[in-house]
């Protein structure tokens, strides 16, 4: 596998611009969009349906033209070196072509020999992919997250040094989502780097290193998920048999606190076993004690004002469709 990047960036954008106009109609998909993605682990590129992410990873493959700004793989401005580093990179962008009466091994077998790879490399990448066992099964026959598998093997069939998914989990059920989330979160830990791109609050906190937020085709925040979210205990659930008592004791000492039903929540902290202390010293004794740790959900709220990422706003219009160079020239504001 080739060295990354000694900047220790394998993705930079900076100013990064994309405006398609229709008429006299102009729909901006990324406004100035700063990116950064480290080398190593899985990268979260976090948004709401319609923000710019599926436009952004076209622009960064050569898909679509940028309109402005400018982008880096591996150290090296693209589109103008990407025949450089092209082969470095694997991507799944839109839905996966292979043919429905062929096995998924045949499948992979002729796409390794159209780019020259060796078909000793398909099995290791099946095996990867966890498909193995049903290689000599008809595509046509696969549940759609072994179809999805079949597509990050393919993918992987370069050895690349960089990943990138658009949405990979969309449509599957929870097995499916996972058996994905379980790959993505092997292949960060292989060496690979996975750019995972998702309007999934859970499944970015559950497999990413390091996250983009993006909403409207701008950076909102970025970073490590730790650093974002803080290590710092937001909530301390408390359930007893005397809620209001309870309540009455915890504000007394100074606490900040507020009643769900039969539970409390106590804000902003770190030492729950103080808690267990003061009441059991008043005759109250906890049946449940729980730390709520802060996560996406509850910073993508603070940060956007929307609590669902998967709902876009009423303005948002959705990432446009991959078109041709000539479609480009005469729809793009500017060129890059």
């Amino acid at each position: 596998m080739n060295q990354p990047t000694t900047s220790g960036l394998v993705i930079e954008t900076t100013g990064l611009r994309k405006v398609y106009r229709s008429g006299v109609r102009r729909t901006v998909a990324v406004d100035g969009l700063d990116l950064s993605v480290p080398s190593g682990g899985v990268h979260g590129f976090l948004g709401p349906n319609g923000s710019g992410k599926t436009t952004t990873i076209k622009m960064l493959l050569g898909l679509t033209r940028a309109s402005g700004g400018q982008m880096r793989l591996f150290g090296l401005p693209v589109p103008a070196r990407l025949p450089q580093v092209i082969d470095r990179v694997g991507a799944i962008v839109e839905e996966p072509r292979f043919t429905p009466t062929f096995s998924g091994r045949k499948n992979l077998a002729l796409l390794a020999r159209s780019i020259g790879v060796p078909r000793t490399k398909v099995d290791a990448v099946l095996e990867q992919a966890g498909l193995a066992g049903r290689a000599r099964e008809r595509y046509g026959t696969y549940s759609l997250g072994m179809k999805q598998r079949l597509a990050i093997a393919a993918a992987l069939l370069k050895s690349p040094d960089l990943l990138i998914l658009d949405e990979p989990t969309n449509g599957l059920d929870p097995a499916g989502i996972r058996g994905i989330r379980d790959l993505i979160r092997d292949l960060g830990e292989s060496g690979v780097t996975v750019l995972l791109s998702s309007h999934i609050l859970a499944e970015v906190q559950q497999v990413c290193h390091s996250v983009s937020i993006v909403g409207d085709g701008r950076l909102l925040a970025g970073g490590r998920v730790e650093d974002l979210l803080g290590e710092r205990v937001s909530l301390t659930r408390v359930g007893v048999s005397d809620p209001q008592g309870a309540r009455h004791f915890l504000e007394a000492a100074g606490y900040t606190v507020s009643r769900k039903g039969n539970l409390l929540e106590v804000e902003s902290h770190e030492h729950p076993e103080e808690i267990t202390r003061l009441l059991a010293e008043r005759g109250v004794y906890v049946s449940e004690l729980s730390a709520v740790r802060p996560t996406l959900e509850t910073f993508f709220l603070k940060l956007t004002g929307r609590p669902d990422p998967g709902t876009p706003p009423p303005a948002a219009e959705p990432d446009q469709p991959a078109r041709s160079a000539s479609e480009d020239a005469a729809s793009d504001e500017g060129t890059p």
